[in-house]
């Protein structure tokens, strides 16, 4: 998929655990997990809006758009 979540970038910016944040934005902890590990499929913009208002950022600060091919090298320099 062409679209990457750096939440874990802005987590560790904020000095925000996953907990923490799952508290703050009502969400299990499990489903920050999987939106913090790129596996999501689907993110709701109220869900968005709770985690922008909570680690203070825009979404664009959360997702981010790669072209086909750059993913790749994405991953490879950034494993998780």
């Amino acid at each position: 998929m062409a679209i990457i979540i750096n939440l874990d970038v802005m987590m560790a910016m904020r000095k925000k655990s996953l907990t923490e944040l799952a508290g703050e934005v009502d969400i299990t902890l499990a489903n920050l997990s999987i939106l913090k590990n790129n596996k999501a499929k689907a993110i709701r913009f109220s869900t968005l809006e709770a985690i922008c208002k909570a680690l203070d950022c825009q979404p664009g600060d959360i997702i981010q758009y790669t072209a086909e091919g750059e993913e790749e090298s994405y991953e490879r320099t950034n494993p998780k």
